[in-house]
């Protein structure tokens, strides 16, 4: 490439997406004269989703600037919480991410998964046409244009992957409302209703029910109950605003049973 040369400095928290020799600060990056902005950025390994305020000499601009010869820019990280219009805050996530999914679903999150792979095309496709947050630890996958939108997940453990998507999207937490399995509304059940879908052993031992209104999966506080409330209070504790007084019941209290059989 034979053109302008600019200055770029990267946010920390963006550096892990570029080659090792642009890390340590500012870098030199010679442009071809006519490519945007968001396109050097995208071609130095930094997905758009990723970048947040871009500056030029200090003034913001769009990713559709044209970089000039001698240009400083300043590539921001998304600013947290970050706010998603145009649609309800819901997910899409990819075939790797399923733990991350269930634990979505478990605190009410609208949160779909292919728990098979059915490619990057297909993903970006449906996240446009559902209007749907892509999140994915594939770069590649984040940089398709056709994505309505996405967010790198930065670690590939599933604790702190709930606590990264909790804090960036701050979205709104209603425990125990959701499916595990298929993503679909739960609704409160009486014993008689569900007798089929139960062991002998649950039907004596349980009073108290939910079942999906969509795939029929039937929900009781099995043996899983203690360590899936623990997940569901640590994300209460740590992002749910608190309730105007102390008379109002909370959202762990309602919980009208816990997810039997499905894993966290």
């Amino acid at each position: 490439m034979n053109g302008p040369e600019i200055h770029l400095e990267v946010d920390p928290e963006l550096r892990l997406f570029v080659a090792h020799e642009r890390r340590r600060g500012r870098s030199a990056v010679t442009t071809d004269g006519s490519s945007t902005l968001g396109h050097v950025v995208e071609s130095l390994g930094i997905p758009l989703t990723e970048a947040g305020q871009l500056l030029v000499d200090g003034r913001p601009v769009p990713a559709s600037h044209i970089p000039g010869a001698g240009e400083l820019v300043e590539v921001r990280a998304v600013e947290r919480p970050q706010r998603v219009p145009g649609a309800p805050l819901r997910f899409l996530l990819d075939v790797h991410l399923g733990t991350l999914a269930r634990r979505l679903r478990l605190l009410g999150v609208d949160a779909a998964y292919e728990s098979e792979d059915i490619g990057d095309a297909a993903l970006a496709t449906r996240s446009a046409d559902e209007r749907r947050v892509l999140l994915s630890r594939d770069r590649g996958l984040l940089h398709r244009r056709e994505i309505w939108a996405g967010a790198y997940v930065y670690s590939d453990r599933p604790e702190d992957q709930l606590h990264d998507v909790l804090e960036r999207f701050s979205p709104h937490l209603a425990p125990w409302t959701r499916c595990t399995a298929c993503n679909g509304p739960l609704k409160a059940a009486d014993k008689d209703s569900v007798s089929d879908h139960l062991e002998h052993g649950t039907r004596r031992s349980y009073d108290v029910f939910a079942q999906c209104t969509e795939c029929d999966r039937v929900y009781w506080r099995g043996a899983h109950h203690s360590r899936l409330d623990a997940i569901v209070t640590k994300a209460l504790d740590d992002f749910a605003p608190a309730p105007p007084d102390d008379t109002e019941e909370s959202d762990r209290d309602r919980a009208p049973s816990s997810p039997s059989g499905a894993g966290d």
